[in-house]
């Protein structure tokens, strides 16, 4: 039996490094999937454009160590990524004592589909084109 998921999709936001107590290195981040919105019938709905509508899922990933320290580096929001890695529920009681389930992907393996900014002149940075635009940012 095995645990693998395999995800592509883009940035929701630039990644998130921090340090745990034990000296490990945490990068996490969200990641947005799509795929074509259907009717009632099974059928590719199309909105009042003619285009095919999309429903959007969000996925939380986490990447330790290296891996996390390289994507903190050189992932930026928007970029089109695949995540290969494992699914990991959590449950945990919040401050008001409600008990709360959680579920995120702990990547092993992440890849570049697009170049991440470039700094232009003057400093500022802008997206390559070559960007999935099926996920909205």
């Amino acid at each position: 039996m095995t645990n693998t998921v395999l995800l592509v999709g883009n940035l929701g936001a630039d990644p998130d490094l921090r340090t745990a107590n034990s000296g490990t290195d945490i990068a996490s981040f969200s990641l947005g999937t799509s795929r074509p919105k259907r009717d009632s019938e099974g059928k590719t709905f199309k909105d009042a454009s003619g285009f095919t509508a999309k429903d959007t899922e969000w996925h939380r990933v986490t990447c330790f160590n290296g891996l996390g320290r390289i994507i903190a580096q050189h992932a930026t929001k928007g970029m089109l990524v695949s995540v290969r890695g494992r699914l990991h529920y959590t449950r945990w009681t919040d401050r008001e004592g409600i008990e709360r389930y959680g579920c995120e992907v702990i990547a092993e393996d992440v890849q570049f589909l697009s170049r991440p900014r470039q700094s232009g002149p003057g400093g500022g940075s802008e997206p390559q084109q070559d960007l999935d635009d099926d996920v909205p940012f």
